[in-house]
This record gives structure tokens, C-alpha cells and sequence, in this order.
């Protein structure tokens, strides 16, 4: 069951509760590791990135249950501070239980982690965040070996506001004594969500969501139990797709601030949206205009992670557009793969360049990646006739249960 087998020319209408958060989860269950008690995290969703991601705990000694949606995680009993190097090369939020481990045990032994190939995404920034906590970092044979006698407190200048080394250093600061300062942190939602999860077990974590976050150590945290935030990038996805089927559907459990630079670029392209309380509506009753220009930025910027999303909308869009990611160099996988379908697009550099076109067609295309295929897939839904969209367990690391969430938003949508 690798395969999407679509059949385009439907308009997905309805209402549908979007999932909790891939990338607020998986740091929040690496955090879990700083503490002793029993933490609980609701909700989480049924993907493979964030079931390996408890199972790097379970191989670790930990004990982890899953009741329904809820994951009841106890690392009493967490002893190694080395990740199992066939579970890490599969995953690249591993990395994130780096800075976590070192708090804990003041060691830690990680394989370069894994994940969908879409740049080069180096850790430097998380490395060199931690050097400045007094962590010797040794790289050897493919392995990162870290170790301190005491994490010192101090200053952080992060060169990019990096949101996977922002969240290390804010986890491998928290039971040090004194006050650590990270200067151009990431702003990300998924930031201030970790530092609510922290703060929720005894953390004290500041100005989460600016670019600066105050870390005051302290001496130990207890358990809890909390609920991660909505996807923002589920919720933009489908957001995307409903404007590609000229559908209109009402998205629950979202917050519109964090796709509000989605919702303006889909406002200029002719799309009616309206947001209420945790809600958003989206209504398209025709063929939507081009954008001209998008370029992907850290948040409060178009996120990097709907760039191909919106490749896909603007390959079908009129007018011509230009799409520059400025975050990973070769995340234009899904473009050669829209070419197929009948896009006139291309790639120069770090651009997309795209004519738009009233129809596509389908065809055999394979994910590349995680977001890639997100964005082939909703290139079927709006392409004419079927399109087998091969590799779907890219998309099912981000993405639980995607067509059976869009088989009841009336699309025509199986696996195969």
C-alpha cells in the first residue's frame, strides 16, 4: 500500500479537525527525557515519524504506552546516552534528543541523523550553540560525540535563526544553574509550543516566539501532561488543496496567525477566507490567479515546508510566477514530477519558474520527499483523469491518514 491512486475533477467541501503537530511533537517527546516522572502527551499523531521517535526512547530504557492518541512516556529508568544509529539514519528529529540527553546524562552519542533529502540542512548551528554551553563536540566515523562536566550558562548567537538548534539549546540549558540567553533564536510557533511544555514541568523559559529566549536553570523537572499545538502545515496543505479543487471547506482546531502569510498569498489569488476563534473557512468558486512572487522565509515568512504545496497550486493558477526557496537548496524534487503532469515549470538555481495552465493531467509521478508528495498528491486532485503518486511513505511521515482524510472531504482517493 506504497501508492496514491487519484482521480481528479473533485471538489473537496466539508468541515475536518486538523491533527496535532508533527513538528511541535517531536521535540516535545525528545523534551520528555528531562524528567524523571511520568509525562503525558495527548493527542499525538499517527505517524511514522513520531512512532520511531518513541521507539528511540523504548530502546533507550524507557518505558512508553500508547493509550489511543495519548502517549504516557516514564524515563525513570533511561540509562544510555546513545541513539540506536538504525532507528536515527530514518529519522531527522533524532538530532533533537541531543541537547535533551546532555542535560540528563552530560553526554550523549548521536549518528548524523536522516530524513527526507532535501538540502544539505547542516547541524553547525546546533554544534556550535552547544560549544558555547561548554560542550566538547568530537566528530568521528560519522558519529557526534558531546560531553561536558557542567553546561555553563552565557550568551548564544545563533548566525541563522535555526529552529531545530534553537530548540537544542533551550533544552540542554534548562537544568544548568543560572541563566542562558539565545540571541536571533527561531520565532516558529513549534518554538513557543516547546517552551509551554517545558514551562509546564517546572521549566522557566522567556520570551518564546522573539529572538531572544531567557533560560533560567533550575534544578529538576516533575511530569505533566499537555497537548501539543495544531498543524499549521497540515491545516496550509489542505488549505491549498481546497483552492486547487475549487472547493470550500472549514478547517477546526487551527490557529489562522500561523499561516496568516498562507492566507494572504490565497486572499490575492481570489480565494474567500475567513477565520473565526480556531477555524478557518476557504471557498475558491474559480480558477485562482497566479501569486507572481513567493519566497520562503523563517516565520513570520512563507513557511519553507508549503513551498511545493504552492508550486502545485501555481502550476494550475493564470499568470506566471517565480518561487524562490531560500532554506534548502534542493527541495524542487516534486517539479520534475509536476512536469509529467503537464506543468510548465522549471528550476534555475534556487528558483521555480511557472506558466501557469487551466489543466493538468494525470500521470505515474513518486514522491521524493515528505511535502513533495503532499503537493503531487494535491496536483492529482485537480488534474484530469488518475495519477498514481508512488512512495507514499514520505507523505505518511507527515500526514496520518491523508487519504482517508481527503476521501471524506469527497475526493476520489485510494491506496494502492
Amino acid at each position: 500500500m506504497n501508492s496514491f491512486e487519484i482521480i481528479g475533477g473533485n471538489r473537496l467541501t466539508g468541515e475536518l479537525e486538523i491533527d496535532t503537530s508533527k513538528n511541535a511533537t517531536l521535540p516535545i517527546i525528545a523534551g520528555s527525557i528531562l524528567s524523571d516522572e511520568t509525562v503525558v502527551i495527548k493527542n499525538i499523531p499517527m505517524i511514522s515519524d513520531a512512532l520511531k521517535m518513541l521507539d528511540i526512547l523504548k530502546q533507550m530504557g524507557s518505558s512508553v504506552v500508547l493509550e489511543g492518541n495519548n502517549a504516557i512516556i516514564n524515563n525513570s529508568s533511561l540509562e544510555h546516552f546513545e541513539i540506536p544509529k538504525e532507528l536515527e539514519s530514518e529519522i531527522r528529529s533524532s538530532i533533537f534528543m541531543l541537547g535533551p540527553l546532555l542535560a540528563r546524562h552530560k553526554k550523549a552519542r548521536v549518528a548524523y541523523p536522516g530524513g527526507c533529502d532535501i538540502g544539505s540542512r547542516p547541524i553547525d548551528l546546533h554544534l556550535s550553540g552547544l560549544k558555547s554551553l561548554g560542550v566538547k563536540v568530537e566528530e568521528t566515523h560519522g558519529y557526534i560525540n558531546c560531553e561536558t562536566e557542567r553546561m555553563k550558562c552565557g550568551i548564544v548567537h545563533l548566525d541563522f535563526p535555526s529552529v531545530g538548534a534553537t530548540e537544542n539549546i533551550m533544552m540542554a540549558s534548562v537544568l544548568s544553574k543560572g541563566r542562558t540567553t539565545i540571541l536571533n533564536a527561531a520565532r516558529e510557533p513549534e518554538i513557543v509550543d516547546l517552551a509551554r511544555f517545558i514551562n509546564s514541568m517546572g521549566g522557566k523559559i522567556y520570551g518564546a516566539g522573539t529572538s531572544t529566549i531567557e533560560i533560567q536553570g533550575v534544578k529538576k523537572l516533575h511530569g505533566t501532561e499537555f497537548r501539543p499545538m495544531s498543524d499549521r502545515i497540515v491545516a496550509g496543505t489542505f488549505m491549498i488543496g481546497t483552492a486547487m479543487t475549487k472547493g470550500k471547506v472549514r478547517l477546526t482546531n487551527c490557529n489562522s496567525e500561523h499561516v496568516y502569510s498562507l492566507i494572504t498569498k490565497l486572499h490575492n489569488s481570489g480565494c474567500k477566507v475567513e477565520v473565526n476563534s480556531d477555524n478557518i473557512y476557504i471557498e475558491c468558486n474559480k480558477r485562482p490567479t497566479s501569486c507572481q512572487s513567493i519566497e520562503t522565509q523563517p516565520y513570520p515568512g512563507f513557511p519553507t515546508d508549503l513551498q511545493a504545496q504552492m508550486v502545485a497550486l501555481e502550476t494550475i493558477s493564470s499568470g506566471t510566477s517565480i518561487v524562490t526557496e531560500n532554506l534548502f537548496e534542493t527541495r524542487f524534487k516534486h517539479v520534475p514530477e509536476l512536469a509529467k503532469m503537464g506543468a510548465n515549470v522549471w528550476v534555475k538555481g534556487r528558483m521555480v519558474f511557472i506558466v501557469g495552465k487551466r489543466n493538468l493531467h494525470g500521470a505515474e509521478v513518486s514522491a521524493g520527499d515528505l511535502r513533495g508528495g503532499a503537493a503531487l498528491v494535491l496536483a492529482g486532485l485537480a488534474a484530469r483523469g488518475t495519477t498514481i503518486v508512488s512512495n507514499a511513505h514520505f507523505v505518511d511521515r507527515g500526514y496520518e491518514n491523508l487519504d482517508e482524510k481527503l476521501l471524506a472531504l469527497g475526493a476520489n482517493i485510494k491506496r494502492s
